[in-house]
């Protein structure tokens, strides 16, 4: 790709107590990556220099103050700090308010960033839930932050593994109260929602299949009720506004076929059923 097209794609790395540092640095370690964008770091020295030589990296680092200043060069770790901190104090592993001030000053960051145009994408490296509720922050994770923070009508979590393509109504919440939640007015508009973005993305039509909640879809109801109540009247409710939905399709068989490339999208009433279906092995 020509550096005229490439992204400029600011990462943050994560909590600093966690895994994130590793796995940024090992991302930009892989020369293809400089190919496809322009990447920098969104983080802190100190920390990205401990996971340096966990993973054997050998990088020069470049401070910046503005994305403007990067070098964008395979080789040299472009670094943007957010502040000083005692980062001598951050334990490998451990939950700490200060890591969790210092990951939410990363995004942030990249926030601030991102409202002013100078950068195009962000990517993310983990952060713990429990640390940034620590330091203060009401909101329990990444989808919500960057949605309230950008004044966003809706946020939406997308898993892409191969050709699937899964989203969830609920996310950060108990299992108990995600199967409430997930009524017929949210499933429909999490469906409206998809099929506005897919559309956006000159994706025509997007097939999207709503994954039952219950073993079987229910079998008409001998196994809950949620598809009656909620899912059957959502999917009709959005193919009467012309929407390409389909389903409710049995959790058993929606991903499978969705692997297949029957479908464009996937959407999950339980975060951790799709979730935990993508981290399979053998997709």
């Amino acid at each position: 790709m020509s550096a005229e097209k490439k992204p400029v794609v600011a990462i943050t790395i994560g909590d600093p107590a966690g895994i994130g540092p590793e796995i940024t640095v090992a991302t930009m370690m892989d020369k293809s990556v400089y190919d496809e964008c322009k990447p920098f770091l969104i983080g802190s020295v100190p920390i990205i220099s401990r996971a340096m030589k966990i993973m054997g990296c050998d990088f020069a680092i470049h401070k910046i103050a503005h994305p403007q200043e990067a070098r964008f060069s395979w080789g040299t770790l472009d670094v943007l700090e957010t502040g000083d901190y005692d980062c001598d104090s951050i334990e490998w592993g451990k939950v700490q308010k200060l890591a969790g001030q210092m990951s939410l000053d990363y995004v942030m960051k990249s926030i601030e960033l991102g409202k002013a145009g100078l950068i195009d994408v962000v990517s993310t490296a983990p952060i713990h839930k429990e640390a940034i509720k620590l330091a203060g922050c009401k909101l329990p994770g990444h989808t919500e932050i960057y949605q309230v923070e950008t004044q966003s009508d809706y946020g939406l979590t997308m898993f892409h593994v191969h050709n699937l393509r899964v989203f969830f109504v609920s996310r950060h919440m108990a299992l108990k109260a995600a199967c409430d939640y997930a009524n017929k007015a949210r499933v429909l508009a999490c469906v409206q929602q998809i099929h506005h973005e897919f559309t956006a993305l000159n994706i025509k039509n997007p097939r999207i299949a709503v994954a039952a909640l219950n073993p079987h879809g229910s079998d008409n109801g001998l196994f809950g009720h949620e598809e009656a109540d909620n899912l059957i009247p959502a999917v009709k409710a959005a193919q009467e506004m012309g929407i390409n939905a389909i389903g409710p399709v049995p959790a058993d068989s929606v991903f499978h076929l969705g692997k297949q490339g029957r479908y464009d999208a996937i959407l999950s009433a339980v975060s951790r059923s799709g979730a935990y279906c993508l981290q399979n092995p053998r997709l």
